[in-house]
């Protein structure tokens, strides 16, 4: 049985591509920080590896509550700091040889109703990874039509996002919307019938006002560029997105990092060339496997990119070609 596998068992939720991960960076050494360590399952598994340290950062305080019954059992081998992946440089402290993202939201905080994410079991519209600042609730009791829209629409790419947001300004003038059944009715009365097969109607609209509520595409960009300056040559970057934006924030933001610039056409200048601080590798995204969509239905829509970083300095990028959806209002 190899160490993913053990790993797996013992964990309360099932890490999505973290077989391939582990293969795809191997051999595992060093220290890694695990910047999203959620149930620990991602930092179970690379401590498996061979990782000789690893840095579990998250913002939710749930997390770590969670996690003390089982990190004694590796030491100090295991580290565990409060905070986000976008800080994950200065938090680690040292420079690294591996960062793991597995983005989104994590089945830890998924299957719990008290923390509003889903919309099939009723409980507070809150949806706040680290249980501070603004909710859900407050963003769809309190912001503007126009920027609901905006939100549900470059964040959740939802075609009926006007009609939505029209919807909920409707229903909340009748009494605050707070709670996740209430506001997932609101959104299904505006979308036709679910057909078989299809994803529940409010999907997309709960995915986006999470986005929202969780600044995650700043945290995504910020984090990114920490993990370029806190990796050693050599290091590896993996990243394991669960929806098509995130992806091509983390493709483009790679491809620009492991370009050497030139090129140029007629309708753009040619770049200056300058050295790659990444190389990919591999050059194309993984899919999850059979066995593994078998294992874990939710990993459907999931990529794993991994990059290993070169001897170049650390640059910030171009924020203009990393595709990030703009609101027109500011939340």
């Amino acid at each position: 049985m190899t160490g993913a596998e053990r790993q797996t068992q013992g964990a309360p939720h099932v890490p999505v591509l973290l077989r391939a991960l582990l293969e795809t960076v191997a051999p595992v050494t060093g220290v890694w920080v695990d910047g999203t360590f959620g149930a620990g399952g991602y930092s179970r598994g690379l401590l498996e590896a061979g990782a000789d340290r690893v840095i579990g950062i998250d913002r939710d305080p749930l997390a770590f509550e969670l996690a003390a019954p089982w990190i004694g059992e590796y030491g100090d081998r295991l580290r565990l700091v409060a905070g986000t992946f976008s800080d994950l440089d200065r938090l680690a402290g040292e420079p690294l040889d591996g960062v793991a993202l597995d983005l989104g939201v994590s089945s830890m905080q998924l299957d719990r109703a008290e923390r509003g994410f889903s919309f099939m079991k009723d409980g507070p519209l809150d949806m706040r990874m680290g249980q501070a600042g603004p909710s859900a609730e407050d963003l769809v009791n309190d912001a503007p039509e126009a920027l609901i829209a905006d939100i549900l629409f470059h964040y959740g790419e939802e075609r009926a996002a006007r009609r939505i947001a029209k919807a909920i300004v409707a229903e909340r003038a009748k009494g605050r919307i707070a709670t996740t059944l209430h506001l997932a009715r609101i959104v299904e009365g505006c979308l036709p019938r679910k057909k078989p097969g299809q994803s529940h109607p409010a999907t997309r609209a709960f995915q986006a006002i999470r986005i929202a509520v969780n600044d995650e595409f700043r945290q995504l960009a910020e984090g990114l560029d920490a993990a370029e300056r806190a990796l050693k040559p050599g290091g590896k970057l993996a990243v394991v997105t669960f929806h098509s934006l995130e992806d091509r924030v983390v493709k483009r933001y790679l491809a620009d990092r492991a370009s050497e610039g030139g090129g140029g056409s007629r309708h753009a200048p040619m770049e200056r060339a300058r050295v790659p601080t990444f190389l990919l590798t591999p050059k194309k995204a993984i899919a999850p496997d059979e066995a593994e969509l078998a294992l874990n239905p939710r990993a459907r829509s999931a990529r794993l990119r991994v990059a290993t970083r070169t001897e170049a300095p650390a640059a910030p990028v171009d924020r203009s070609v990393l595709g990030l959806p703009q609101l027109t209002e500011v939340l």
